[in-house]
């Protein structure tokens, strides 16, 4: 088992532009390759993943609640 995302906070911060295709190539590659040996941010990395469809959701009246 690895360590978990708090412990890798550079990662962290970077899961909602890696999810949005928003970083460097240079760091989605070190987000990527993080990722495959990280347990604990692979899986953090699957529920920010799910956060674009959720945000597709949302109608304008939602925004303005």
């Amino acid at each position: 088992m690895t360590a978990g995302p708090a412990e890798h906070p550079h990662v962290s911060l970077l899961l909602g532009a890696y999810v949005l295709d928003a970083l460097t190539d240079r760091e989605a590659g070190e987000v990527s390759r993080h990722l495959l040996r990280c347990d604990a941010c692979a899986a953090a990395y699957t529920e920010v993943l799910q956060a674009p469809g959720f945000l597709a959701l949302l109608t304008e009246q939602d925004l303005l609640e």
